[in-house]
């Protein structure tokens, strides 16, 4: 593995890089455990992919938008570590396949430089926040969240409260009551509001906690109808202290913020959440917003070479179905239809070049894996469109029935069951071909996913996917089980799909031919999909349907998957999602150790609050090291500090410490001053001192 330097201007970045090529040469040299540095990894953004060997990247752009500059250099990036395709996700990221473990050092420094992060993009962190692609434009906003989902990046980016949780955790800002953000189904979801005071107008926002998809979905639960908008990030981090100590660690099934609520219950939750509040290092922060209200409009300035629209049919139709009016009277937001979510690096570099005098220098990623270019005048809406003809991305129908959301499935995923992207091509055929009508309907979304755990989405979808299996004739086949009624209802509010039966793959076509006939025949006038299928009911779907499942009627075809040529057989590897890890007694130690030296590092940098949570960090390692040592396995950081007191203190082992709870959850009780963060990190030093040697006697009596 060859050394490479940076000269990048923020020296926190530029040692971040530098300790990751440094662990990724422990990991080869055998010094850390495959598990452990599988956590390290996802950690910054890299994540195993199903071809053995390789990564996917993630590269993680807040609320999705990036300038021209940073598009320009990520498909320069892709071009030179992976495969040149920009998978865009429906968190608003942009992933690149195929990058060789080694090179990903490198590769970050290279995207550092027009500031953009791979940093904690996957594993067990504060994901991608998202938002609502109209954010700033949105003729219904009551005020740009923009800044407010930029501010809480920048805030929880390295943070050490939220480094090593249980599992992920997702936030996103919706621009108005229509909800385009999903809030229902995020970890926590804000929504604008405002009101008045004294004759002053305040902002402030709904928060919603506690929502998710996957085999179990919930929807978020309201917590607050207007929280203070200085008031979100200390709320927000609030929550993710409570997570990290309350949350469950082994089971990752279980593992989700969803499910401690659910197991305490939200009163017991919000008085946790409650009692953290004197160790916060903020009562109050306020976020800058000054400057995204600042727009550096395009140029205007067409190229000499002339232009013409091959397709004048659709361009009618497009104009109809992918423009939208932004609240910047005499503008325009085009949005670009993005089959799975795949641009080439190429077709990026052209695009770029040839809109950036009609463009404003802010591309947004929308949650539905398309892209949205701003501020175009409607003089230049036709240029704009040829040069998306051009570049075979001028499909009308963005946001439509057609417009298919699918994550990469079997493509990469080691989670993949099925396919679903090529399927995802077929049923937007169908669309298009069959039923054009719905090219305009907006409120029937299509989503799929490989697996059960909603990467596509499909549990909140109007009509969803997910990749499973069947046995047939002795042999197995790709299967999809189907779910119907999902979709969103406004202001937090949501209706889940139900699970209604399992048809082979190959016939997904004619599952969509059957629902949307149906819809047509039976429907009364006006009758919304969402209406018509709670009218109906789950049973009724599953008797429409039912033919379709029929297994004595099978073809050879059926036995291979969609995009394969090869007969299908399941072959499902171990998922990252969640980043969960196997810890081990030396690694734990070491981690305190690390920890340890992370607080000083703070402290000396005055930032008492982070000195004090690394300390807890490295008391909680510590401990949980010395009882993996004894044979005692712990799930979650309560869980830790209640047996350390059984198995340790109580048995006279550490007595000078008095209760190790107590001692440790100082961390609650004490305003985060210099006093508290010195006195604590002695403690938490003097504690690993003690611990090390613990260990030392407790192995030679092993030995022995």
């Amino acid at each position: 593995m060859q050394s490479f330097r940076t000269e990048l201007e923020n020296p926190i970045v530029e040692n971040d890089i530098i300790q990751l090529e440094k662990k990724i040469k422990e990991f080869r040299d055998g010094n850390i455990p495959d598990e452990k540095f599988r956590s390290l990894r996802l950690a910054r953004g890299i994540y195993g992919q199903r071809q053995p060997g390789v990564q996917m990247v993630r590269i993680k752009l807040p609320y999705g938008k990036m300038t021209l500059a940073q598009w320009k250099r990520i498909a320069d990036v892709s071009d030179e570590y992976a495969t040149g395709n920009l998978h865009l996700t429906t968190r608003q990221d942009i992933q690149i396949h195929f990058v060789s473990l080694d090179r990903t050092p490198e590769m970050w420094a290279m995207l550092e430089q027009d500031s953009v992060t791979i940093r904690e993009a996957c594993g067990n962190t504060v994901r991608n926040i998202t938002a609502s692609d109209q954010a700033g434009i949105d003729p219904e906003e009551l005020f740009d969240v923009s800044p407010y989902a930029h501010g809480a990046f920048e805030y929880f980016l390295r943070n050490p409260v939220c480094q090593e949780m249980g599992r992920k955790f997702k936030i996103a800002f919706s621009s108005s009551d229509q909800d385009t953000a999903f809030t229902f189904m995020h970890d926590l979801g804000a929504i604008p509001r405002i009101r008045e005071v004294n004759g002053k107008t305040e902002r402030g926002f709904k928060v919603l906690i506690g929502g998710g998809l996957g085999a179990q979905p919930f929807l978020a639960k309201t917590t607050h109808e207007f929280l203070p908008e200085d008031q979100l990030i200390p709320y927000i981090e609030s929550i993710l202290r409570v997570f990290d100590r309350y949350g469950e660690r082994s089971n990752r099934n279980k593992a989700r913020m969803k499910f401690l609520i659910q197991k305490i219950g939200l009163d017991a939750f919000n008085e946790l959440v409650a009692a953290e509040q004197k160790a916060l290092p903020y009562s109050s922060y306020v976020v800058e917003t000054t400057g995204f209200d600042k727009f550096e409009l395009p140029t205007g300035e067409l190229p000499a070479t002339a232009y013409a629209i091959q397709n004048q049919f659709k361009f009618e139709i497009w104009k109809k179905t992918n423009l939208a009016p932004q609240k910047q009277k005499g503008y325009f937001a085009v949005y670009v239809r993005v089959p799975i979510g795949d641009v080439h690096s190429d077709v990026s570099r052209r695009l770029i070049e040839k809109l950036r005098p009609v463009i404003a220098d802010d591309v947004r990623i929308t949650v539905n894996q398309g892209l949205q270019f701003r501020f175009v005048k409607p003089e230049h809406i036709e240029y704009v469109y040829s040069v998306l003809e051009s570049e075979n991305l001028a499909e009308p129908g963005f946001g439509s029935t057609a417009d298919i959301t699918a994550c990469p499935g079997t493509d990469t995923c080691n989670l993949g069951i099925s396919n679903s992207t090529s399927i995802s091509k077929v049923l937007s055929e169908v669309i298009d071909d069959e039923f054009p009508e719905f090219l305009y309907n907006k409120e029937i979304s299509i989503k799929i996913s490989g697996c059960m755990n909603s990467c596509g989405q499909h549990g909140m979808a109007a009509i969803g996917f997910h990749g499973s299996s069947l046995k047939a004739k002795g042999k197995v086949l790709p299967a999809l089980q189907v779910l119907i009624g999902g979709g969103v209802l406004g202001a937090g509010n949501a209706r889940i799909a139900d699970k209604v039966i399992k048809v082979p793959s190959k016939r997904g076509p004619d599952v969509l031919r059957v629902l949307l006939n149906d819809y047509k025949t039976n429907a009364t006038e006006a009758e919304t999909f969402l209406n018509y299928t709670g009218r109906q009911g789950e049973r009724y779907f599953y008797d429409v349907l039912k033919p379709l499942t029929n297994l004595e009627t099978l073809l050879d075809e059926d036995f291979i998957d969609w995009g394969h040529e090869e007969k299908y057989a399941t072959a499902i590897g171990v998922g990252e999602c969640a980043g969960v890890v196997i810890d081990l007694v030396a690694t734990l130690i070491l981690e305190g150790e690390e920890k340890l030296e992370l607080s000083k590092e703070c402290i000396n940098s005055k930032a008492w609050a982070d000195g004090i949570y690394h300390a807890y960090a490295a008391f909680i390692n510590t401990a949980k090291g010395l009882l993996l040592n004894q044979g005692v396995q712990c799930n979650t950081q309560t869980g830790i500090m209640r047996d350390f007191d059984t198995h340790f203190t109580q048995k006279g082992f550490f007595s000078e410490l008095g209760n190790f709870q107590d001692l440790v959850l100082q961390i609650n009780k004490n305003e985060p001053s210099e006093t508290f963060a010195l006195a604590y990190y002695q403690q938490a030093k003097d504690f690993i001192e003690q611990a090390k040697e613990q260990r030392k006697n407790l192995v030679e009596e092993k030995v022995v």
